[in-house]
């Protein structure tokens, strides 16, 4: 059943998403997501004018949030989820109350009412410790990784590779061969083609955590470079090229395209875990468990400053308040006696 459609609505929605775009210089996705949670809003009025504003609206709308499932799991949403879908409408009638034929019927202050409840609103930003596979875990998924077939190659490079560089998910999906450089041991992550957070350019050099890994992953490229002439444009991971073979379909090489998304990438890396009873990390896993790591080796605060800007990161800072929180129980000790040692 097609969903019901309000042409003056459509019209001042779409001037809002061009103007949070460019203006606030957000990427498509995150545009979507605001898109949704306006709409999500829409539908729970009937598809009202935003003209007809009533501060009723909003607070029905947050009674239906707190019992709606979830598409994914089927459960109630998150705190953090609603708490999304709210501060995306509030800044859209903060917006809307400024402009032409909409002046007169919403006020700045309406926009309030899509506050979430102060005690949601900590549950849904309540920073909580992530987990993430101990390095004696990764190097025992890595090592049962079997190296049989070309893409079993090829899934133990990816593995070893995030070991080495901490990269996301969204940018090794994008890498191709011209951003790697084995006589540097490192990688260009290049906004203009890499699908980097933030359109941030920047050099992310091997890290020294195990040789191990950057002998595998040295070993694909070369295999890549000189066995399977791929060439500077040809992705770092290809997806597997299918084709029919005895009436059924098969693997029959590599494509010369990258992955569009993560999926099945992340798959690979959870799946080299769950083999061997791990539970299933995922790729941004390992920057927590690689920043521990450099927490430990990298002891001078420039040296920690430099592995923060291999990251991706501005500051150090970042990478602290977004890896390296104390788990509740070292917290203990800490208080109890400052100068315990790990």
């Amino acid at each position: 059943m097609a969903r019901k459609v309000n042409e003056e609505n459509e019209r001042i929605k779409r001037a809002y998403l061009i103007y949070f775009r460019d203006v606030n210089r957000r990427d498509e996705a995150t545009v979507h997501k605001v898109a949704d949670a306006i709409l999500r809003f829409e539908a729970s009025t009937g598809y009202k004018s935003f003209k007809r504003f009533h501060i009723e609206q909003p607070r029905a709308f947050k009674a239906k949030l707190a019992e709606d499932p979830s598409s994914a799991t089927g459960k109630p949403l998150s705190k953090a989820t609603v708490s999304s879908i709210l501060r995306a409408n509030k800044a859209f009638f903060q917006w809307l109350a400024g402009q032409p034929g909409f002046k007169s019927r919403i006020s700045y202050s309406d926009a309030d009412y899509f506050n979430q409840p102060a005690k949601d609103a900590r549950v849904a930003h309540a920073q909580r410790e992530g987990r993430c596979p101990t390095l004696a875990q990764c190097r025992h998924a890595f090592d049962a990784m079997p190296e049989v077939t070309e893409i079993d190659r090829r899934n133990k490079a990816l593995f070893a590779f995030l070991m080495i560089t901490a990269a996301r998910g969204s940018a090794i999906a994008s890498f191709r061969l011209k951003h790697i450089d084995l006589v540097e041991g490192s990688v260009f992550q290049d906004a203009r083609q890499v699908r980097t957070k933030g359109a941030k350019t920047f050099t992310t050099y091997f890290l020294p955590i195990d040789p191990v890994y950057r002998s595998c992953f040295e070993a694909w490229v070369h295999h890549l470079r000189d066995d399977l002439l791929f060439g500077h444009d040809d992705p770092l991971f290809p997806p597997p090229k299918m084709g029919r073979i005895d009436g059924g379909f098969a693997v029959m090489g590599l494509e010369r395209e990258p992955y569009k998304n993560t999926n099945a990438l992340r798959a690979v890396i959870k799946s080299a875990f769950v083999t061997t009873g791990l539970p299933a990390f995922g790729p941004h896993s390992f920057r927590k468990t690689i920043v521990k790591w450099a927490d430990g080796h990298y002891k001078s605060r420039e040296a920690f400053k430099a592995f923060s800007q291999n990251i991706g990161h501005d500051s150090e800072v970042t990478t602290v308040g977004a890896y390296l929180m104390v788990s509740q129980d070292r917290q203990a000790d800490l208080i109890r006696k400052p100068d315990a040692v790990q």
